[in-house]
């Protein structure tokens, strides 16, 4: 197993969407060296649909295309299927079961059109050109206003026999005694490690004002770093990752806490097990900077 290594492209234009519960990135790209050219930045109308959004992204591209742009990707919190662009759900944006995204946007602006989840496009940016250059593996977790992830293997996206390979957020890390009422009494990583949650947490322990977004709470972090660890630990085992990366803004919180991640780690892993590298994302745009390298494919 070997990284593989992309040949350089033309100097030509690519859109990258990221598109969030709250706001939408819409970046141009040139493709030969993947720097942003011009952004489009707007608030996320997530209360009138997914639909209606599409329409504010169609105008967003349109105002960034040239003439040598010839591909859009897009990104979005949810799960997608990724083989023909569909939108399953997105549970931060109503109206959003189903949506032939790819369909949608494709026909409007006319040109190819590839969708995938936001925490794939982390990933896959990371990996590539950011903090993953050089790894096999690579596993991106992202923390944010929920927890995702995603998997890449020798520079291409590993998505499982069904497509939710790398769905983190999902995984159990406290659980609790089925049948469950709530999500909540799953016990999944995102009810513990998303920011939404750490916020949460300072509320139920009456020290919300200890909760600054793109921080972690000085009474939780112990708590937090252990949890963390476990997390590490369970990906290790399973995928033998050479590093992992976290982004998002809880996830950036963690970059000076490493040390002490590490330090946690080290009481769950066995003695001779090899460690995973822990960093945080280095890119500007890495879910936009994604969904524009889902439109490449690999020179083999």
């Amino acid at each position: 197993m070997g990284t593989q290594q992309y040949a350089p492209m033309s100097q030509h234009t690519v859109i990258g969407i990221d598109l969030g519960g709250t706001k939408c990135s819409v970046v141009r790209f040139r493709a030969d060296t993947w720097t942003p050219e011009a952004e489009e930045v707007f608030a996320t109308r997530a209360q009138d649909g997914l639909p209606a959004i599409m329409g504010d992204v169609t105008n967003a591209v349109e105002k960034l295309r040239r003439p040598d742009t010839h591909a859009v990707g897009l990104g979005i919190a949810g799960l997608v299927r990724h083989e023909d662009g569909l939108v399953l759900k997105a549970p931060n944006i109503r109206e959003s079961a189903n949506i032939p995204v790819r369909r949608f946007l494709s026909e409007r602006v006319g040109l190819p059109v590839q969708v995938d989840n936001d925490a794939h496009c982390f990933a896959l940016a990371e990996a590539r050109i950011g903090a993953g250059r050089g790894h096999d593996i690579v596993i991106g977790v992202t923390m944010g206003t929920g927890v995702g992830g995603g998997i890449v293997v020798d520079g291409v996206l590993f998505r499982g026999s069904r497509g939710i390979a790398g769905e983190i957020g999902h995984a159990l890390l406290r659980p609790g005694e089925p049948p469950y009422k709530t999500a909540d009494q799953r016990g999944e990583v995102e009810q513990f490690l998303s920011g939404t949650a750490m916020g949460k947490r300072c509320e139920e322990a009456k020290r919300p004002e200890e909760y600054l977004e793109g921080e972690v709470c000085s009474f939780l972090r112990p708590e937090v770093f252990r949890e963390v660890a476990w997390l590490c630990t369970n990906m290790t085992y399973i995928l033998d990752p050479s590093v992992i990366i976290f982004g998002g803004s809880a996830g950036r919180a963690l970059k000076i806490h490493l040390p002490l991640i590490r330090t946690e780690l080290e009481k769950w892993m066995l003695p001779d097990t090899p460690r995973p590298e822990l960093t945080v994302g280095e890119l500007e745009h890495p879910g936009a900077l994604g969904a524009a390298l889902l439109t490449v494919e690999i020179a083999h």
